[in-house]
């Protein structure tokens, strides 16, 4: 499960709904694309029967533009990540019992920042996808705005991406937007 929401999210279902006994797993890898994902979705997702299966992609392939400029075979355009996006959905939708589309996010809010501008419209492509195969879209940007009100991003994430170390408060934001998606929060 590694330290990050996804553990925070196993422990928070086991302590409120024991009865179902629900088994979370958690088979991304930092620094993956959507073409990473791909590659591997059938032997490390499908193969492993889930009964719900949740995406969190996007980061890194808006990320590839910035931090590799020069490199542009790394990058993923907006359309490859919407039919690539749609390849995974079209592989699971019918194996599964739901499915969450977890929207890429990035922890600052400056809304003239390129790389900002390139979450937002990757995000809005997983919105709309989620209400096109009428699944559950899971906005975290939401929350990370909101918290940050209140908390500037570096106490959340030194890089705007990565939830600082351990159970950080970016990482509770994270298992809080999802429980609260798959309306598992108990706190209103």
């Amino acid at each position: 499960l590694g330290e990050g929401y996804p553990k925070l999210v196993s422990g928070m279902l086991t302590a409120f709904l024991p009865e179902l006994k629900i088994h979370v797993m958690n088979t991304g890898i930092s620094g993956n694309t959507i073409r990473d994902l791909r590659a591997r979705w059938q032997t490390d997702v499908l193969d492993q029967n889930p009964d719900w299966v949740s995406i969190m992609i996007g980061i890194n392939d808006v990320w590839r533009h910035f931090d590799h400029p020069f490199e542009p075979n790394l990058w993923v355009n907006k359309e490859e990540y919407i039919k690539t996006y749609r390849e995974l959905i079209e592989m699971t939708k019918d194996k599964v019992k739901g499915m969450v589309l977890i929207a890429p996010y990035y922890i600052d809010k400056n809304e003239t920042d390129p790389m900002t501008a390139m979450v937002r419209d990757f995000a809005s492509v997983v919105k709309e996808l989620a209400d096109e195969y009428q699944v559950i879209f899971c906005d975290v940007q939401k929350e990370f705005d909101e918290t940050q009100k209140n908390l500037h991003h570096m106490g959340i994430s030194n890089d705007r991406v990565h939830p600082n170390g351990g159970h950080s408060p970016g990482h509770f934001i994270l298992a809080k937007s999802f429980l609260k998606a798959v309306e598992c929060w108990p706190i209103e």
